[in-house]
C-alpha cells in the first residue's frame, strides 16, 4: 500500500457518517425515519431509547428524545446513533411520562443538528414538540406562503411546516392540527406533543407505517412492531389512513382529521425497509419475504447449484426460493456488521474496492459453482454489478441475479430518499441491458402481482394489495404538486 493511499483521511465531516446518505458507496435506497412515542410511563425516556435502538436501521444520521412532566419539556438531540447520543446521565435527565423519540435520515433538508428531531418550539399555547417519518410534497409551497406573510424558520426540515400552520391557527389546539394536517400532502406518520396533549396522526393513504401497543397502562407508538417487542410492550393494532388519535388526562380518543383514501402501503417497506421481525398489515415481514422468494422461483426458475442472498434484508427471500427450487441454500456473502448500513464515506482510492468493506464473498462456498443470487432491488446497479464480480473473483463460475421486486423505474416523494429518475438504471434500459451492465449471466425482476400476491395481510384484497407502488408503476397515490401542474405520475 503506497504512503499516498494511508495518508488519505477515511471520511470527510465530524463524524463517521456524517452526511453518507448523498454519497455512499453503496446505492441501496436510503431509510426515511423512525417515530417512537410513549404515553403514561414513568420512564418514558428510557423506552424511547430502547425502541430507537430497535429502529436503527431506519434513521442513522441523528436521534432525539423530548420528555415532559406536564409542566415542561426536557430534550435532547445529537448526530450519531442512538448510543452515540444517549448515556445513563442524559437518560436520567429526561424526566417525565410523556415521550416522543427519532432517529433521522434525511429525505428533506439537510444533514445537520438544526434539522435533527423532535423540532421543539415555543409558541403561544406554550411547548410544542413534532417528530414525523416521511416527506410532504407540498411543503416547499407551504414554507413558501408562510415566509410571504411573516413566518421565520429555523430549520431546512419540512416538519418544520406544520408547526408554522398550528402556531399561526386562531383555533383551539386539536383543530390547529387538524387544519394543518388538511393542508400537506404527501406520506406522513407524525407524532405532536405539547406539556398535556399526545396526537398521533397517519396520512390519508397510509403510505408509512405507524403502530399503537401497550405496555401496562401506558401506551406505545412506533413504526415498526419490532420496537413494540423489544420492551416488552404487546401490539394492539396499526394506526389507519387518516386516522388522528389524542391522548391526555382524558385518556385515548381515537378521531381523525380526514377520511381515508386509497390505502398505499410502501412497498418498500415489505421489500427492504422493515426489520424481518416487524408485522405490518398483519404480515409478517420475513414470512412475507420468503413468500416473495417463493414466488420468485415459480416465475424465474434458474437451475444452479447454489442460491446466496445480499445480506441482510434479502435473506428472507433466498431462504424461500431455495426452499420452493430444492437448491441447497447457502451464506456465499457475508456482511461485516460492524459497519451499519451507512458505511463512512471512504476515499476516493478506496471507493471502488468499498464494497469489500461492507460485503465479503465466501471462496469455498461459491467456487465452482453456479450461483443465483438473490437481492431486494437494484438502484443504479453499481453494487449489483461489485457483488456480480465479487462472486466470479471468488470462483463462481455463473451470476445468476434475481430480484424481489419489479424494476425501480420512478422516484419516491414520500420519504425514501431515491435519486433522480435518470439515475435509476431501470428507467432507461432494459432487463436485458441491465443484465450486461451488472455483469451477471441472468437476470430476472418479481412481477408486480408476484409482489402483492407474495405480500399477502389484511390488505389483500384492496386495490394493488394496498400498497404503494409508484416506484415500479408511476402511478402515485396523491396529487404531486410542485408549483405547477397537479398530477399523479410523474
Amino acid at each position: 500500500m503506497s504512503h499516498e493511499l494511508t495518508a488519505q483521511p477515511l471520511w470527510t465531516g465530524d463524524y463517521y457518517n456524517e452526511g453518507t446518505g448523498r454519497s455512499d458507496i453503496f446505492d441501496t435506497l436510503k431509510e426515511e425515519c423512525g417515530v417512537f412515542g410513549v404515553y403514561g410511563h414513568q420512564d418514558a425516556a428510557t423506552l424511547s431509547y430502547y425502541g430507537l435502538h430497535a429502529l436503527q436501521h431506519r434513521g442513522e444520521e441523528s436521534a432525539g428524545i423530548c420528555v415532559t412532566n406536564g409542566v415542561q419539556f426536557n430534550y435532547h438531540r445529537e448526530m450519531g446513533l442512538v448510543k452515540e447520543v444517549f448515556d445513563k446521565d442524559r437518560l436520567a435527565s429526561l424526566t417525565g411520562d410523556m415521550s416522543i423519540g427519532h432517529v433521522r435520515y434525511s429525505t428533506s433538508g439537510d444533514s445537520r443538528l438544526t434539522n435533527a428531531q423532535p423540532l421543539i418550539f415555543k409558541y403561544r399555547d406554550g411547548d410544542l414538540a413534532i417528530a414525523t417519518n416521511g416527506n410532504i410534497v407540498n411543503a416547499p409551497l407551504i414554507r413558501k406562503e408562510l415566509e410571504q406573510t411573516g413566518s421565520i424558520f429555523q430549520t431546512t426540515s419540512d416538519t418544520e411546516v406544520v408547526a408554522h400552520l398550528i402556531a399561526r391557527s386562531s383555533k383551539d389546539f386539536i383543530e390547529a392540527v387538524k387544519d394543518a394536517l388538511r393542508k400537506i400532502v404527501g406520506g406522513f406518520a407524525f407524532m405532536i406533543m405539547t406539556n398535556d396533549k399526545l396526537v398521533i396522526a397517519s396520512d390519508p393513504n397510509g403510505l408509512r407505517p405507524i403502530t399503537m401497543g401497550r405496555l401496562g397502562d401506558a401506551y406505545i407508538f412506533a413504526s415498526e412492531t419490532c420496537a413494540l417487542e423489544t420492551i416488552g410492550a404487546e401490539l394492539v393494532r396499526d394506526i389507519g389512513p387518516g386516522e388522528l388519535l389524542i391522548l391526555d388526562r382524558g385518556g385515548l380518543r381515537e378521531d381523525r382529521f380526514t377520511e381515508p383514501q386509497r390505502k398505499a402501503l410502501c412497498a418498500m417497506e415489505y421489500i427492504y425497509f422493515a426489520r424481518p421481525d416487524s408485522d405490518l398489515n398483519g404480515a409478517n415481514l420475513h414470512s412475507a419475504r420468503k413468500r416473495m422468494g417463493r414466488q420468485m422461483a415459480l416465475e424465474s426458475f434458474i437451475d444452479a447449484d447454489i442460491v446466496t442472498g445480499v445480506p441482510d434484508s434479502s435473506l428472507s427471500a433466498a431462504i424461500g426460493y431455495a426452499e420452493q427450487t430444492g437448491i441447497p441454500y447457502e451464506m456465499g456473502l457475508i456482511k461485516n456488521k460492524y459497519t451499519g448500513r451507512t458505511f463512512i464515506q471512504p476515499s476516493q482510492e478506496l471507493r471502488e474496492q468499498g464494497v469489500k468493506m461492507k460485503l465479503s464473498a465466501v471462496r469455498s462456498v461459491v467456487s465452482g459453482k453456479r450461483v443465483i443470487m438473490i437481492d431486494d432491488s437494484i438502484v443504479r446497479g453499481t453494487t449489483s454489478r461489485r457483488i456480480v464480480n465479487m462472486l466470479r473473483d471468488a470462483g463462481a463460475t455463473e451470476v445468476h441475479v434475481l430480484i424481489t421486486s419489479p424494476p425501480f423505474k420512478n422516484p419516491c416523494f414520500y420519504g425514501i430518499d431515491t435519486p433522480d429518475r435518470k439515475e435509476l438504471i431501470a428507467s432507461s434500459k432494459s432487463i436485458e441491458e441491465i443484465r450486461k451492465e451488472i455483469n451477471a449471466d441472468s437476470l430476472a425482476f418479481l412481477s408486480p402481482k408476484g409482489l402483492i400476491k407474495a405480500v399477502g395481510g389484511n390488505s389483500a384484497n384492496e386495490y394493488k394489495g394496498g400498497l404503494c407502488m409508484a416506484c415500479f408503476d408511476n402511478d402515485y397515490p396523491t396529487k404531486l404538486d410542485f408549483g405547477g401542474e397537479e398530477k399523479r405520475s410523474f
